[in-house]
């Protein structure tokens, strides 16, 4: 996946990148063409797992053999964050020292306001994105455009991809990668308030990135309604 964690001028060190979803569902072959995008028409049936990936997605930091195995079969944890200090506070609270904050953190409180990870992503809604029919597996299918809306660490087509890709999916997967999607979510809202703004905007960008894939799908859906009216005119002319 592409790296989108540029550090900032100021020097803040980047929020660690969680790992990728299932490396057993989603692994990228070489000979494989290019992955389809948003838009694209997808296969009957879903969308092969091993195309969700423009390249490999690679293994987490300090994976052993054990944690390799793990990764193989869509298990993979996420890396402690190497972040001593606390997580920021709740909203309205006043972070002080003898909380444990330093001068940084608290001027970071006081540029990002009331902003905490997850709240820009939790103003979006799931409007207009399909899942697929998945009659192997069962699973809270909002909950999982939910997670999946606010992860920062995949790209948008990459999220399109996953979602096209669910019919294909084995239980053991979708659950594996809906644990991974939570611990994302839970780790980088635990990092100190150093990251916040850095977060914020990725933040932005990813929730601007899903608006776009609703746009898409709204406009995909219009070609194909508009094929289908073509196409039921035709069998009537008998063309």
């Amino acid at each position: 996946m592409a790296d989108t964690t540029q550090p900032p001028s100021g020097g803040t060190p980047r929020p660690p990148a969680p790992p990728p979803p299932p490396g057993g569902a989603v692994p990228a072959r070489p000979q494989d063409p290019l992955p389809p995008r948003p838009g694209d028409r997808v296969p009957e049936g879903g969308l092969d797992p091993a195309q969700v990936f423009a390249a490999p997605p690679p293994p987490p930091p300090g994976a052993g053999p054990a944690a390799g195995g793990a990764a193989g079969a869509g298990g993979a944890s996420p890396p402690p964050p190497q972040d001593s200090g606390p997580p920021p506070p709740p909203p309205g609270t006043q972070a002080t020292k003898e909380m444990g904050y330093d001068d940084e953190d608290i001027r970071i409180l006081g540029v990002v306001g009331d902003y905490r990870f997850g709240s820009i992503s939790a103003q979006l809604t799931n409007a207009t994105i399909a899942v697929p029919a998945h009659p192997e597996t069962k699973f809270d299918e909002q909950n999982f455009l939910t997670l999946l809306r606010g992860s920062i660490s995949l790209t948008r087509d990459e999220k399109w991809r996953i979602i096209q890709a669910i019919p294909k999916l084995s239980q053991f997967q979708i659950d594996e990668l809906r644990k991974i999607l939570e611990e994302e979510k839970r780790k980088f809202a635990e990092l100190s308030p150093k990251h916040l703004l850095q977060l914020q905007k990725l933040e932005q960008k990813h929730s601007d990135d899903w608006r776009d894939l609703q746009s898409i799908t709204v406009q995909q859906g219009a070609r194909v309604s508009e094929q289908q009216k073509a196409d039921e005119i035709r069998k009537q002319l008998g063309l």
